[in-house]
């Protein structure tokens, strides 16, 4: 079995590099701008722990999302490496969805954005 650092292809402790506060800020713009999108986080959650889903399943399961948002938002994912689109070659049409190896990597980064974000707790005239 691949080491886990080789799965999901991030560098270990000794290979990160060295940023500067430019870099850093840069970098991170960056892989927020992965997420970017009104849907693109609830399709992540949506797929994560391995599930597999047919268009239409993510479809129903996202109340609001057109099926052109859908189809806009999972292909930019896909071509930003973090969606995998499988398409089986029948009558009708089947297309799944799940996260590639570094998709599935957001899964804990995410997480601990909420644990970050719950921290701070309901200020005055906050639900």
């Amino acid at each position: 079995m691949a080491r886990p650092h080789k799965q999901v292809r991030y560098l270990r402790e000794g290979e990160r590099k060295q940023h500067t506060p430019e870099s850093a800020a840069l970098g991170v713009e960056q892989a927020l701008g992965f997420l970017e999108g009104r849907w693109k986080l609830e399709i992540l959650f949506r797929l994560f722990g391995g599930k597999v889903q047919r268009f239409s399943e993510l479809e129903r399961a996202i109340a609001g999302i057109s099926q052109k948002m859908l189809t806009q938002q999972l292909r930019q994912m896909e071509r930003d490496g973090i969606v995998r689109r499988i398409v089986h070659h029948q009558v009708p049409p089947k297309v799944e969805y799940c996260l590639t190896d570094w998709g599935q990597a957001l899964c804990p980064v995410l997480d601990e954005l909420l644990k970050w974000a719950e921290r701070r707790g309901p200020r005055d005239g906050e639900l």
